[in-house]
């Protein structure tokens, strides 16, 4: 499995906007995508964003759609999860992981690496 290390996460305002970062390996044998996941206190673990290694084809969840924003940077082997108009229900740990394909951060089913997570607590 992959070495994937996250950072960004923070503690913002409602209505604010945090960046994260996951630093992975730019080669991925097996899985396609790599993505965002989060895990809350009394919420299900939700896959937030994920996007496509082969075609850039990406997914989020419809809880975060129009203010998360998935991007990759090859060069950097760093994928980055853009988070504006945070609310507080977006308090979660946030897990880059990743994924024999993009279909896999909606059905949460092959997933492969995890990373140890980054705190994300939006708050006054």
């Amino acid at each position: 499995q992959v070495q994937l290390v996250e950072s960004g996460g923070g503690l913002v305002q409602p209505g604010g906007s945090l960046r994260l970062s996951c630093a992975a390996p730019g080669v991925t044998p097996n899985y396609d995508a790599i993505g965002w996941f989060r895990q809350a206190p009394g919420k299900e673990r939700e896959g937030v964003s994920c996007i496509s290694n082969r075609d850039g084809n990406t997914y989020s969840a419809e809880s975060v759609r129009g203010r998360f924003t998935i991007s990759r940077d090859n060069a950097k082997n760093t994928v980055y999860l853009q988070m504006n108009d945070l609310k507080p229900d977006d308090t979660a740990v946030y897990y880059c992981v990743t994924a024999l394909t993009v279909v896999g951060c909606r059905s949460l089913r092959g997933l492969g690496s995890w990373g140890e997570g980054a705190q994300v607590t939006v708050s006054t």
